[in-house]
Formats: structure tokens, C-alpha cells, sequence
């Protein structure tokens, strides 16, 4: 019998804590570190995957421009490697979340011609000017890592577009009523 409401009110005690326990509500999606809050709101607001893509390379584009302008700077920053090494490992989260989008756009069956074409043709700019950097960069001992991963992120994204748009069927040809 003791046993019995023991069990009882263990387990009405287990009741209790479920019901009185707070509930917790699903939590925002994390934000990007390399995006700014504006920077996110438009990725979240853009409905299709291809508005996406165009979002992240053009991202993408703005950190290798920051980047540039950092490497040429006359007065350096005083945290100079951990600025330069930032905006290339930003550079790369964009240039991958906008390659992720590809599949995206695959699962959902959208169009991305355009946006893929806008970023093969930005990857190679990319590539060409990481590679210089690569080659003959400024302190390049202070971001060679970062640079060696932008590369290879780079090439990644382009071979993914490219794949990604042999896969596509041809745009529908439109005859005249």
C-alpha cells in the first residue's frame, strides 16, 4: 500500500513538473556571423531560392571588395590578420550558402538560370583575383590559410553551378499565337 502512493505521488509529482514546466517556444534560426542583421532579414525575405543566390554573391562580392581594400590599405588596422582572415572566411559562408541554395532550388524544382549565370560568371572574377593574392599578396603569410580555403570554396560553388545548369532542362520555348 505504501509503495503504491509512493508511486502515486511520484508520479503525480512528474505531472506537475510537465504541466508547470515552461514552455519553450521554437527559437529563432541562428544568425549568420558573417551576415549582417540586415543582411539576414533580406536573405529570410527573399522567396526564391535563385533571389537567394543573387543575395549571397553579391555578398559575397561586397567582403572580396572589403578585403581588397583592407590588403591596400596604407594605414593597417591594428587587429590587420584577424580583419583580413574574417572577411575571407566571410567570403566563403556566402559563397557556399549561395552554392546550398542550388540544391534548394533542385528540391523545389525553381528556375535558377539567371542566378546561376550570375554566379558562374562572378565565381571565376573571384577566382582570378583570389588567385592573385595567392600568388603575389601582400602579408600573405597572414591569411594563406584563409586565402588556400577561399580558393577551393570558390572553385567548389563554380563546379556546383556549373553542374547544376547542365542538369537544368532548356527555358520553354514560347510560340507565337
Amino acid at each position: 500500500m505504501r509503495s503504491r502512493l509512493l508511486q502515486a505521488a511520484i508520479y503525480s509529482a512528474w505531472i506537475l513538473a510537465g504541466i508547470a514546466a515552461p514552455r519553450v517556444s521554437a527559437a529563432p534560426p541562428p544568425q549568420k556571423e558573417y551576415l549582417s542583421e540586415e543582411e539576414a532579414d533580406k536573405i529570410r525575405d527573399a522567396d526564391t531560392p535563385s533571389a537567394r543566390i543573387k543575395l549571397y554573391v553579391s555578398y559575397a562580392e561586397d567582403r572580396l571588395k572589403k578585403f581588397d581594400y583592407e590588403v591596400h590599405r596604407s594605414v593597417p588596422e591594428r587587429r590587420r590578420t584577424e580583419i583580413l582572415n574574417s572577411l575571407l572566411n566571410a567570403y566563403i559562408g556566402c559563397l557556399d550558402d549561395g552554392a546550398d541554395q542550388i540544391a534548394v532550388a533542385r528540391e523545389k524544382q525553381a528556375d535558377i538560370r539567371e542566378a546561376l549565370k550570375l554566379l558562374r560568371t562572378k565565381a571565376k572574377e573571384f577566382l582570378d583575383a583570389l588567385e592573385k593574392y595567392h600568388q603575389n599578396g601582400p602579408e600573405l603569410d597572414t591569411y594563406r590559410d584563409s586565402i588556400e580555403d577561399a580558393i577551393e570554396g570558390t572553385k567548389d560553388a563554380l563546379s556546383d553551378a556549373e553542374e547544376a545548369a547542365k542538369e537544368m532542362p532548356p527555358p520553354p520555348v514560347r510560340r507565337k499565337p
